[in-house]
């Protein structure tokens, strides 16, 4: 299965957002996907806009680039605190995550 399969349509928008309740502050989505995560001064996740500027609002979403897109799957699954949800922008329809179906 392919990435884009995986995702559904070829090059369908994705965001991603963290339920920061949830995060345990291991940082290992952070080593997966710099450029999508870091963590912050508190010692939560936190994603990071196109800009790389920190979005701290609670549900805050970002777009996940595709050519990122195995690394923020691989945050998903490796995260301890299951707090990491990737849904598609059309339809908000979560596709990597603790609530994908």
């Amino acid at each position: 299965m392919t990435v884009q399969q995986d995702a559904g349509a070829i090059g369908e928008a994705l965001e991603v957002w963290i339920d920061q309740d949830l995060c345990t502050g291991d940082g290992i989505c952070a080593q997966y996907a710099p450029e999508v995560f870091e963590l912050d001064i508190d010692g939560l996740a936190y994603v990071k806009s196109p800009e790389d500027e920190l979005l701290q609002a609670p549900g805050a979403t970002t777009p996940v680039p595709l050519p990122l897109l195995r690394d923020v799957q691989d945050s998903v699954k490796e995260c301890p605190g299951d707090c990491i949800h990737v849904r598609r922008v059309s339809d908000r329809v979560e596709v990597y995550g603790p609530d994908a179906e």
